[in-house]
């Protein structure tokens, strides 16, 4: 089946790096310079990323202009401050700046780059994520990712899982939809993809939420691949 994928393209957040220690280390840092602040880092990163699909859902409801994923952690960064004991009006606006880009900033699962490197040998590898492009450049450049293309939201003006996010993407890589396989550790995110006609490859990160994760640690649907981690889904590909 592998012969007819052309594209993989890959989920980031969760899937490739790990965004919760990521956030929680910066958030660490900045927590720190604010000692009257609540001193958790890690509910600090839970906290501020329960803003994410919330945020953009506005987006996909049409409430809102496309609005780049920078701007939205941004503004959920103000929103996330005051539960911590910090007002973000009296927050220089320079630590404000180097805590939003920690999404920039996140280091890759342990086999992420292998991974990507032998799946680079046999098809286009590129992020299909929510992220915005210059954001998943640094990240890419912070950690070492071997993206052949980085698509997903900004280029096509659409937040997953709307239809637009993998159809225009598709366009963009001038294939059909058959002929590209979404990588992702969300069954969500793969079941959207299936309905538009993409294949899908499951890989599961128990812990992209913490040590107390209930969700996405198996493949709910029969996915056209399921992998341990991105290593051994090379090695079906390569099969």
């Amino acid at each position: 089946m592998s012969q007819s994928v052309q594209a993989l393209l890959f989920d980031v957040f969760g899937t490739v790096v790990d965004w919760r220690e990521g956030v929680a280390r910066d958030a660490a840092a900045f927590l720190q310079r604010h000692p009257g602040a609540r001193q958790d880092a890690y509910a600090f990163a839970d906290a501020w990323r329960g803003r994410y699909s919330p945020s953009m859902e506005v987006v996909r409801a049409g409430r809102r202009p496309f609005t780049r994923l920078d701007q939205l952690h941004r503004e959920n960064l103000a929103a996330t401050l005051p539960a911590f004991g910090i007002d973000p009006a009296l927050v220089p606006e320079d630590q404000l700046q180097w805590l939003n880009r920690a999404w920039h900033r996140l280091d890759p699962w342990p086999d992420s780059v292998a991974g990507l490197t032998r799946l680079k040998a046999r098809c286009i590898v590129a992020a299909l994520s929510n992220g915005n492009t210059s954001l998943l450049l640094n990240m890419a450049k912070y950690a070492g990712l071997p993206w052949d293309a980085i698509l997903g939201a900004e280029a096509a003006q659409a937040y997953k899982p709307m239809p637009q996010a993998y159809l225009r993407t598709a366009e963009l890589l001038d294939l059909p939809p058959e002929r590209i396989c979404l990588v992702a550790a969300h069954n969500g995110d793969l079941a959207s993809a299936r309905q538009c006609g993409l294949k899908t490859a499951f890989v599961p990160r128990p812990r992209e939420f913490g040590p107390e994760q209930q969700t996405d640690l198996a493949a709910e649907q029969d996915w056209d691949w399921v992998a341990n981690d991105l290593i051994q889904l090379a090695a079906q590909f390569q099969a």
